[in-house]
C-alpha cells in the first residue's frame, strides 16, 4: 500500500470577475469620496452606486474600515516603491540615519495627505497595528536601526515605538484647529520633530 502523499498547491488567484468588482468599488469609492467627502461613505451607498450586490461589498472588504484600509493600500504602493527603489534619501544611497530622518519626514507627508482615509481605517473593527503600511514601517525601521547600530538598545520594540509615531496616532490627534494653517506647515513641523526625535534616539 503506497503512503499518502501530502500535496500542497499554489494559493488559489482570485477570480476574474472577483478582481474586476474590487477595482471597481475602489474606483467607486474614490469617487464618492471625492463627491460628498469620506464620512459619507457607506457600505449601503458603495454597493448602491457601484450597482452590486451588498454582500459583495462585504466580501471584498468585511467592513466600511475595510474599505478605508483598502483605499490606504493602494495608495501606499507608490510610496513603497519610493522607500524600495527611489532615489536617496529616502531610497537606497543615502546613510542609514539620513534615511531614517527622510522616511519619517515622507511618511508624515503621505499620512497626512490621505488623512482622511486613514482616519477613516482606523475604525476600531480592525486589530491594531494593522497590515500593510503599519508593518512595513516597522521593518523599513527596524532595519534601519540594526545598519545605524545603537549600543544596548532593544531595536526591535524601538522600532515598534518609532513606527507608533508614524502612522495612525498623528492624525487621531491632530484636530481642524491644527490644520487651519495648512498642511504642509503641519508637516514640516512633524518632520522637524520626527528629525529631532531620531537624532536624539540615535546619538552616541
Amino acid at each position: 500500500m503506497e503512503p499518502l502523499a501530502w500535496t500542497v498547491g499554489q494559493p488559489r488567484e482570485p477570480r476574474a470577475d472577483a478582481v474586476r468588482n474590487r477595482l471597481h468599488l475602489l474606483d467607486t469609492a474614490r469617487e464618492i469620496i471625492a463627491d460628498v467627502g469620506a464620512d459619507k461613505l457607506t457600505m449601503d451607498g458603495l454597493a448602491e452606486r457601484a450597482e452590486l450586490g451588498k454582500g459583495t461589498v462585504f466580501r471584498r472588504f468585511g467592513s466600511r474600515a475595510g474599505i478605508f484600509q483598502a483605499l490606504l493600500d493602494d495608495a501606499d504602493r507608490g510610496f513603497q516603491e519610493s522607500v524600495l527603489a527611489g532615489p536617496p534619501p529616502l531610497g537606497p544611497g543615502a546613510t542609514p540615519l539620513e534615511r531614517l530622518i527622510a522616511y519619517g519626514r515622507s511618511r508624515f507627508g503621505f499620512m497626512l495627505e490621505h488623512r482622511d482615509i486613514a482616519r477613516a481605517a482606523l475604525g476600531g473593527t480592525q486589530p491594531l497595528p494593522m497590515d500593510g503600511a503599519v508593518s512595513m514601517s516597522r521593518m523599513h525601521i527596524r532595519m534601519l536601526l540594526g545598519q545605524i547600530g545603537i549600543d544596548g538598545a532593544d531595536l526591535d520594540l524601538l522600532a515598534v515605538q518609532l513606527s507608533a509615531a508614524l502612522d495612525g496616532p498623528l492624525l487621531l490627534y491632530l484636530s481642524s484647529a491644527d490644520l487651519s494653517d495648512g498642511v504642509d506647515r503641519i508637516v514640516l513641523r512633524a518632520g522637524r520633530g520626527w528629525q529631532d526625535l531620531v537624532q536624539r534616539v540615535c546619538r552616541d
